[in-house]
């Protein structure tokens, strides 16, 4: 929840600090994008305190009120949606927390307001925004009740499940007014939407970037492969649902390319997810070779790149009310205590492994996680296609292979080899019928140490290969 659109949380430093920091980033050819939660404020901004205080008043009815609760619905945290106000006497609508009360987006002052927080950040120089749940800002004013909901029932439908009943045909004139402001501005300005439906309607993810007449976000998460388990035909159920639902359709006739990622800030980090300990680090290396080599963009969460675990929160130092902070810890800059932060102890305690796990000792170790994922970079921007088609190849045991062809032409196929299990296999053994004649050189291996160490005719478990493809 936001308290101020315009400003810095202290915490983190001030506005100028935030404007250096887009400045000596744009200085190094990095682009910067800004958190933008556009469905709910906090309850201490000052436009709902000045709803709550004076009804009549210039931003009465920017929020939803209600003499009672004005239906069944619940939040996604559990309980009532609604909450009573004893300084207006009214209950108001949060679909998430009491503490972030959710905006009334038909009311016009309301969406030229937050358009302006936006051109506010555009202004100083962001080159975009992540949107926090930008799918729930439409909302039918008549406020109908779910009939599959007992009022005020506790939550018995899975979260995502849950938000999905809260959508509205609205959100999309919206997100294309959204849209509209970014397009005012010169080069490439992006927003990414967090458009969270869940397994069972994530078939509808794209529907939120629009047409090409009349276009929405510029991208949407691709959350699905969060939720895929360790087995290869997982994988690849997961992976060929996500890019059919990413095909070619009337409004967009090319199709659109997935925005995949493995972790966010609302889930346990990607190792803990793997089992934790040795073993999950090689699994995060092959997941992130997988997440890096398919067609659309990747997004890696701060921390992962350096193979970060959970972090242990006691009970008297949680933050968040559902128990997020695990993966909301501070990242580990350098060796000392206080890990480059300006106080040994911040609002959350460290995640484990620091004397390791951060930045400086890993960029001296060539074989940690770090340098691996550099290596991996660079091959993506270098030798794998910009433009690139996924076909499966079959494989046998536990393995997942797939290759990566050039749709434009220019660069040349690349076969991607992932084993999922904990026995050490032969390129033979894990590529039945694939002609060992078509296989190049090993471009990247998820383990090795060195590029020019790897021993190109055998998979250690828990790792991805990357092969050079010869055509013909």
């Amino acid at each position: 929840d936001v308290a101020d659109y315009r400003d810095v949380d202290p915490l983190f430093g001030s506005l100028a600090d935030c404007q250096r920091l887009i400045e000596e980033a744009h200085a190094r050819g990095i682009r910067v994008l800004l958190d933008w939660v556009a469905n709910h404020t906090s309850d201490k901004h000052e436009w709902f305190e000045s709803s709550r205080t004076d009804p009549s008043g210039p931003h009465g009815d920017w929020y939803w009120w209600a003499d009672k609760p004005a239906n069944n619905w619940i939040s996604a945290f559990g309980g009532s949606a609604w909450t009573y106000d004893e300084v207006r006497g009214q209950y108001y609508l949060h679909l998430f927390a009491p503490a972030q009360p959710d905006l009334n987006w038909n009311i016009p002052g309301v969406k030229a307001a937050m358009l302006d927080t936006l051109r506010f950040w555009l202004d100083l120089g962001v080159d975009g925004f992540r949107a926090d749940v930008v799918h729930l800002i439409g909302r039918d004013p008549a406020l109908e009740s779910l009939p599959h909901l007992e009022p005020h029932a506790g939550v018995s439908l899975g979260l995502d499940d849950l938000v999905h009943n809260y959508l509205d045909p609205l959100t999309h004139e919206h997100l294309q007014d959204i849209r509209s402001v970014l397009d005012e501005y010169p080069g490439d300005r992006v927003i990414v939407g967090e458009v969270a439906l869940g397994p069972q309607h994530s078939h509808e993810v794209p529907d939120y970037l629009g047409s090409i007449e009349r276009p929405e976000l510029s991208q949407s998460f691709e959350f699905s492969l969060m939720g895929a388990t360790w087995e290869p035909s997982s994988w690849r159920e997961t992976i060929a649902a996500s890019l059919r639902h990413h095909g070619p359709r009337a409004s967009q006739p090319r199709g659109t390319r997935p925005a995949w990622v493995l972790s966010n800030h609302d889930a346990s980090r990607l190792r803990t997810r793997l089992g934790g300990g040795l073993a999950s680090e090689a699994r995060a290396r092959a997941a992130t070779t997988i997440l890096l080599t398919l067609p659309g963009s990747a997004y890696l969460y701060a921390g992962d790149e350096w193979g970060l675990e959970d972090a242990e929160i006691p009970e008297d130092r949680r933050v968040d009310m559902i128990g997020r902070d695990v993966a909301r810890a501070p990242l580990p800059w350098d060796e000392t205590p206080a890990h480059g932060w300006p106080v040994a102890d911040p609002w959350l305690p460290w995640p484990p492994e620091t004397d390791l796990r951060n930045a400086q000792t890993q960029q001296r170790d060539n074989s940690s996680f770090l340098n691996m994922l550099r290596e991996l970079l660079t091959l993506r921007r270098t030798r794998l296609p910009r433009s690139a088609s996924l076909s499966w190849v079959a494989s046998a045991h536990d393995v997942l292979a797939y290759e990566i062809t050039d749709t434009v032409g220019g660069s040349p196929a690349s076969l991607v080899v992932v084993n999922f299990g904990d026995t050490p296999l032969g390129l033979e053994q894990a590529l039945p019928g694939f002609r060992g004649s078509r296989i190049g050189e090993c471009m990247f291996d998820s383990v090795a140490r060195h590029p020019e160490s790897i021993d190109g005719g055998m998979l250690v478990p828990y790792s991805a290969r990357i092969f050079s493809l010869i055509l013909g």
